[in-house]
């Protein structure tokens, strides 16, 4: 009787774990999608744009970043809605893409964002992201808090079309006007609730400025990460993620504070041995070694 009991008692047990095991493999968290500025593959993509895309998900980047759309040109060529296409067919996303918005920015006209913010819906963005400031408007601390007012502007338009706006930084929004800079004046005078930050970590890094000093002045405004590396050598190249002077164990651990939600992998220059080659090793830095 007693080795019956046992019996039941253990085969029990045994159904029992079965039944818990499946769902508590569900519960196990994920790693958090990589994604890859496709500004890396630039000189290749014109190319063959369904090729590369293929190849990008292969080697197991789920989100892009866009760069280059045109009304004419689209995306490589396609309009936004093929585009779109060939990435859902490859298993990508597109959350963010650069887009050209000089001509808004210096208050010449607002057909360029309104473009942009049909492509990027098209596309199931959520963010259009300014790249760049032409040199003529970004001169003076006047200049600065001009270019935050077409930012929250900007923002506006976004939030009504169901998208938001970000920006995305070089090195010459840290350079020194008095006792501040152009990057802290935006910053400052931009409405968190309509404009992010995508903070390009070679770029910070470069020049002089610490990832950590940002997150913890301007908690959560950093949504978006270009998870670029510095070569040791020569700071001006490029190198594969993990193999240059930026310290990204140390930054990734700012990421809460930061309030990333998305990582894009960018590589400019200096490609071992090739872009294909050189994305594939930052791909695997970047998910075997900081998520």
């Amino acid at each position: 009787m007693n080795s019956r009991r046992t019996f039941l008692k253990q085969t029990g047990l045994l159904a029992a774990g079965i039944a818990v095991a499946p769902s508590f493999a569900c519960t196990l968290p994920k790693k958090h999608p990589i994604g890859l500025q496709l500004y890396s593959l630039r000189d290749v993509i014109k190319n063959d744009i369904k090729g590369i895309i293929s190849k990008v998900a292969a080697i197991g980047y789920k989100e892009v970043e866009t760069y280059g759309y045109s009304k004419k040109g689209g995306f490589w060529g396609l309009d936004a809605k093929a585009f779109s296409i060939l990435l859902k067919d490859n298993g990508i996303k597109a959350p963010s893409g650069h887009y050209d918005l000089d001509d808004f920015m210096s208050g010449k006209t607002s057909d360029s964002l309104k473009l942009c913010i049909e492509a990027a819906n098209i596309l199931g963005s959520e963010y259009v992201t300014v790249p760049w400031l032409g040199v003529n408007i970004r001169q003076t601390a006047d200049d600065y808090k001009k270019i935050a007012q077409k930012l929250n502007e900007a923002g506006k338009l976004c939030k009504a079309s169901g998208l938001k706006l970000a920006y995305h930084n070089h090195d010459f929004e840290f350079a020194k006007i008095g006792d501040t800079t152009g990057y802290h004046i935006m910053l400052n005078e931009t409405d968190k609730k309509l404009v992010d930050f995508e903070l390009d970590l070679y770029w910070a890094v470069r020049s002089g400025n610490d990832p950590l000093a940002l997150f913890k002045a301007y908690s959560g405004r950093f949504t978006m990460w270009h998870i670029k590396d510095m070569d040791k050598s020569k700071s001006s190249f490029n190198t594969e993620i993990g193999q240059g002077a930026v310290d990204f164990k140390g930054i990734f651990k700012g990421n809460k504070q930061s309030g990333v939600k998305h990582y894009f992998v960018e590589h400019e220059t200096n490609y071992k041995p090739n872009e294909l080659g050189s994305i594939k090793t930052s791909f695997d830095y970047v998910n075997n070694e900081l998520l």
